[in-house]
């Protein structure tokens, strides 16, 4: 079976990044572990979505190369609580999940037992690293095209593993029909069984 980015991605955020992220966000380990396995295909899924609609693909392979081109990647892990990383990871957040980025930390929180602040300060921790990883691979030698498969094959995957979450998160018009809080359960529990 293919590796997906955020399976790539997860693993290279195990021991240091994963310890010091916990401390920042007051959660055990374990927590957080499960906190990165839903948010990490959760924002790769809706960039996939976004990178869907026309031009997506190539504004955001236009702000991968203008924006995180040539950051190293283990200095976006060491810096990634702080203060310029969360700003950073403020305005990826508004961009990736439009005006759905509350619905998507207070869904998640709630799925996790973080809660909305911790999961946003996560979330905003995540954001710039998931943008650097993303520009590593396809800033440089990549095209618009490659980009856009491989972020909808994120996209597909969350789909199918998480029974529509995604679309449920960022497509429901709030008329309560559908708990986003188990749906993300049922994404978290993507990485349980392989770990």
């Amino acid at each position: 079976m293919n590796r997906t980015l955020a399976d790539q991605l997860f693993e290279q955020l195990q021991g240091a990044p994963l310890q010091q992220m916990s401390r920042q966000i007051g959660a055990d380990p374990q927590q957080t572990m499960g906190a990165i396995g839903a948010a990490l295909p959760l924002i790769l899924g809706a960039l996939g979505r976004n990178a869907a609609q026309p031009q997506g693909a190539d504004a955001l392979l236009g702000a991968l190369r203008r924006d995180h081109a040539g950051i190293d990647f283990g200095s976006v892990l060491g810096d990634m609580f702080g203060g310029a990383r969360q700003d950073d990871g403020s305005a990826i957040l508004g961009h990736i999940f439009g005006d759905r980025e509350q619905r998507a930390e207070a869904s998640l929180g709630q799925a996790t037992g973080l809660g909305g602040d911790r999961v946003a300060t996560l979330l905003r921790a995540l954001a710039p690293i998931v943008m650097s990883f993303l520009a590593q691979r396809f800033a440089a030698g990549g095209n618009a095209g490659d980009l856009g498969q491989a972020l909808d094959v994120e996209r597909e995957h969350v789909d199918r593993q998480g029974g529509g979450m995604l679309d449920a998160l960022l497509d429901q018009d709030g008329d309560g029909q559908v708990d986003l809080g188990d749906l993300l359960r049922r994404g978290m529990g993507m990485f349980g069984g392989r770990r």
